[in-house]
C-alpha cells in the first residue's frame, strides 16, 4: 500500500468514526421544541448572529419578531433591511442609545420597562417562530428589569417558539435558563488599532 492510500485510509476510518458519533447524536436528540439561545461574551459577533437566525427563520417562512434594547439612536444595516426589505419582521428598538452615552438611569429603567412591554407579549404568543432580544442581558446586568420576571417569561414561552438573547453578562441565572450559551471571545479587534467603525460590518 502507497503512503497516499494509507493516508487515504486513516481519513476513512475516521470519518467512519466521526460519521458514528454523528449519527449517534442525532439519534438522541429526539425531543422537538423551541430552543432559547444566549449569545454573550465580549467579543464581536453575538447581534450579527442572531441576526443571522432572523435571515434562517424568514427563510422558513417563519414568524419572527425583534427587539433591540439600548440601540436605537445610531442608524443600523439590520435595521434598514428589515424595515424595507422584511415588514413582515415586528420590529422594535429601545431608541435610548447606549447607556453610557445617555447617563439617565431613571429614564433608562423607564425606557427599558417601555420595551419590556413591548417583548412580553411576543414570548406569551405561539404565533412567533423566533423572537429576538438583542441585548437584553443588559438590562438585567443593570437591574433595569425584574430578572426573574424576565427569566420567567423566557422558560415559559410557547413550546415551539425559539429564542435568541445577545449582550454581555446577564448572570449566572440566565445562562441556567437558556438551553444553548455560546460565549464570543474578543481576541483582536481593529477599533483598538485606531479603525474607525464601518458601515455593514459593524453597524
Amino acid at each position: 500500500m502507497s503512503d497516499s492510500e494509507r493516508k487515504e485510509e486513516r481519513h476513512r476510518k475516521a470519518m467512519q468514526k466521526q460519521k458514528a458519533k454523528v449519527d449517534a447524536n442525532i439519534e438522541r436528540a429526539d425531543e422537538e421544541r423551541g430552543v432559547a439561545v444566549l449569545l454573550t461574551g465580549n467579543g464581536k459577533g453575538k447581534s450579527s448572529s442572531a441576526f443571522g437566525m432572523v435571515m434562517r427563520a424568514l427563510g422558513y417562512g417563519h414568524k419572527v419578531g425583534v427587539v433591540q434594547f439600548i440601540k436605537g439612536q445610531q442608524l443600523s444595516g439590520e435595521e434598514i433591511y428589515l424595515r424595507d426589505q422584511c415588514p413582515q419582521v415586528d420590529f422594535h428598538q429601545m431608541g435610548t442609545g447606549f447607556t453610557w452615552n445617555t447617563q439617565d438611569r431613571s429614564g433608562d429603567i423607564a425606557a427599558a420597562e417601555r420595551t419590556w412591554a413591548i417583548a412580553r407579549p411576543m414570548l406569551s404568543d405561539p404565533s412567533y417562530d423566533l423572537v429576538v432580544l438583542d441585548e437584553l442581558t443588559y438590562m438585567l446586568a443593570y437591574d433595569y428589569l425584574d430578572a426573574d420576571e424576565v427569566i420567567s417569561a423566557l422558560v415559559n414561552r410557547p413550546e415551539s417558539q425559539s429564542v435568541v438573547v445577545t449582550g454581555r453578562g446577564g448572570g449566572s441565572a440566565l445562562q441556567e435558563a437558556m438551553d444553548t450559551v455560546s460565549e464570543v471571545k474578543d481576541v483582536k479587534h481593529a477599533f483598538r488599532a485606531g479603525i474607525k467603525a464601518r458601515a455593514g460590518v459593524d453597524y
